[in-house]
């Protein structure tokens, strides 16, 4: 026991040197791009869009990249863990796909823009502002895009991302207006809007389109994936000679977890470096 006071007040001293804080250097906040408002005339309201420029952007002035327009690209939604995925994918170890710039086009009211007027009740019910995606792909054509080739280096590589209502949307630009992107990657897409009416379309030969990667989860609701594989026949019969359909029903995944895998292994099959 006449050990007891050393060994108590050894302890002590062991936890307060544990205890002490580092001293800190610096402090700076984590950024990971630009956010930059637009005033769009054809949706009559300010847009953010989040960019995520490649390591080298600002090292060399002559350089100019591909670039890949995300939907649902709020930095709450999927700008964050994409602008990750398409780093790794740069990483020269991995070299999937080149150094891009990501632009993520954050929301205002998705079901208003990325859906087309619909006939079904429970639709015009359930999403009441609904309708409104012919003025959202006007915006694209003639607002963001421009915009994006004015202000930042681009070649002539565009490709757009949508999944769910992001990938109706993307179905609906690929089928009315393909050559607005060389690439598409469609994951997920909600074609049974307006009793699966886009499906009964006959798309414009979609030989601007160089890549088009669809996929839907094996465990999503069994219409997302009856629905996936009749877009997957339909875009095989206008597929241009040289340009690739690539569609994968990917076992173990649903609609909540299929975006990483199916966006990872798409970024690798357009790009193939």
């Amino acid at each position: 026991m006449k050990y007891l006071p050393f060994l108590l007040c050894l302890t002590f001293f062991h936890f307060s040197l544990k205890a002490q804080n580092p001293t800190v250097l610096s402090k700076s906040p984590f950024v990971l791009g630009e956010t930059i408002k637009i005033q769009s005339k054809q949706l009559q309201e300010s847009r953010t869009l989040n960019i995520y420029l490649p390591a080298q952007y600002q090292q060399d002035s002559t350089k100019k990249y591909p670039v890949i327009y995300l939907l649902d690209g709020s930095a709450d939604e999927d700008f964050i863990h994409v602008v990750g995925l398409v780093q790794f994918g740069t990483f020269p170890w991995i070299n999937s796909l080149p150094e891009s710039i990501v632009v993520g086009v954050a929301n205002v009211d998705r079901k208003r823009d990325y859906t087309f007027p619909t006939n079904n009740a429970k639709d015009k019910a359930n999403t009441p502002t609904a309708g409104g995606s012919a003025a959202f792909i006007r915006f694209i054509e003639t607002e963001l895009q421009p915009f994006i080739r004015k202000n930042y280096r681009t070649d002539s590589v565009a490709t757009l991302v949508g999944q769910s209502l992001g990938g109706l949307v993307a179905t609906e630009i690929l089928f009315k207006k393909p050559g607005l992107f060389t690439h598409y990657v469609i994951i997920s897409p909600s074609l049974w809007w307006d009793d699966e009416s886009l499906l009964k379309l006959e798309p414009k030969p979609a030989a601007a389109a160089k890549t088009i990667y669809l996929a839907v989860g094996k465990e999503e609701h069994p219409v997302m994936v009856s629905d996936a594989v009749q877009l997957s026949e339909k875009l095989e019969k206008i597929k241009a000679d040289k340009h690739r359909l690539i569609f994968k029903i990917w076992a173990g995944q649903d609609h909540a977890n299929i975006m990483h895998v199916a966006l990872y292994e798409a970024f690798g099959q357009i790009f193939k470096i």
